[in-house]
């Protein structure tokens, strides 16, 4: 820079400013920091990231990345990859990966990753990596009430079979393509800021020979893809909220049953979540035969592999969020009860509470005995009584 300058020890004057240099342009190295997927238990994969963003002036050459890993009990200096190996998927696009194993001995929680970036010409910066380790749930969880039909995963009773996972358990129905009942834990662990993933799926999980329903089975149907553990109570993670979408979690459901009472319930459920509950939730189908949009009444879909419930029913136990939950269960525990029409009569503005019975009319119903883990003068007490809040 040139300057022609006057003025005295007091005053300086500065006019004529010329900048020069050997040409403009991103002189600084940078880089972002990314893992795919971002929460993931001990023993899963996740893909660590760093774009690299090169100084210009002059060009960078050489550029490294070496990521910290110590907090997952790894090095301190581990080396990323621009060469089409170790997770990386495409070769110089200075997007620098290592595909890393998250220990065994990892306890949940958030995880941070620094990584240095530098070049050839003396140049560095740093990029962080975020990620939470969080080990899948135990499904016990959602069994802490009671087996309401003492359902096995012996593929010898293939219509009450118990396929558990993290987010819930359900007694499958081979015949029926449907679940008899799925239970589910809801507290505010399961409930965050992650989207609804919408990837329906059929369920591989299903013994060999089993037909798996497919995601488009329901379609021109006149029944949605009915949620028995609804998406909107698995927002911790993309993995459990995407496990919501297999299709043995669904069910048949008229539109005006799933989009109206039925959906205000789920949404109502967490409403006592945030105001300091836990509940324990199961629901089901019951019967044969609903009427959806196309009208008429419909007995099962899919080219017979799907039942279609003539009823939805659902049953809860809410309680104060706490420990020893069985035992905290008393007669003035409030519990809620539903039986609603799997109908478009249903009504899409009707009120849920229009449809609350007694649990002792659900286990009339379906033969299934909830709760069963509570103490038995206690479920024989909040069992006959039908929720009036």
């Amino acid at each position: 820079m040139t300057t022609n300058a006057v003025g005295s020890d007091e005053w300086v004057g500065v006019d004529d400013i010329n900048i020069t240099g050997t040409g403009g342009g991103n002189t600084v190295l940078s880089g972002t920091g990314l893992a795919t997927p971002n929460q993931v238990g001990p023993g899963q994969n996740s893909l660590l990231t760093v774009s690299v963003t090169p100084g210009s002036n002059p060009p960078s050459s050489g550029i490294a990345v070496s990521t910290d890993l110590t907090t997952i009990g790894l090095s301190p200096t581990q080396q990323l990859f621009d060469n089409g190996t170790n997770g990386d998927v495409t070769a110089g696009d200075n997007v620098f990966s290592y595909l890393v194993t998250i220990p065994a001995n990892q306890t949940n929680g958030s995880r941070s990753f620094l990584s240095t970036i530098t070049d050839a010409q003396a140049r560095s910066a740093t990029a962080s990596i975020a990620l939470t380790v969080s080990a899948p749930r135990d499904p016990s969880e959602h069994l802490v009430m009671g087996n309401p039909s003492n359902a096995t995963s012996d593929v010898a009773f293939p219509t009450n079979y118990l396929l558990a996972k993290p987010q819930y358990v359900m007694s499958y129905h081979r015949d029926r393509g449907i679940a008899n009942w799925v239970s589910w834990h809801l507290d505010s662990t399961w409930l965050g800021t992650t989207p609804r993933q919408d990837d329906f799926r059929a369920d591989t999980s299903l013994p060999a020979g089993w037909y798996q329903v497919q995601s488009t089975d329901y379609s021109g149907s006149g029944f949605d893809r009915g949620h028995e553990t609804p998406s909107g109570d698995r927002t911790s993670s993309v993995p459990d909220n995407s496990a919501t979408f297999f299709m043995t979690n669904m069910m048949p459901q008229a539109p005006f049953n799933n989009q109206g009472p039925w959906e205000e319930l789920e949404s109502y459920c967490r409403t006592l979540v945030q105001q300091g509950n836990e509940l324990y939730i199961i629901a089901g189908g019951a019967g044969i035969g609903g009427t959806g949009s196309n009208g008429g009444v419909t007995n099962t879909i899919a080219n017979g592999n799907v039942t279609v419930p003539a009823v939805t029913w659902k049953v809860i136990i809410v309680l104060p969020v706490g420990a020893n939950d069985v035992d905290r269960v008393f007669k003035t525990t409030r519990t809620i009860a539903v039986i609603m029409p799997n109908s478009q009569t249903i009504g899409i503005q009707t009120p849920w509470r229009n449809f609350r019975t007694s649990i002792d009319r659900v286990e009339g119903l379906t033969g299934f005995d909830f709760f069963s883990n509570v103490r038995p003068q206690v479920e024989h007490l909040i069992e006959r009584r039908v929720d009036q809040q």
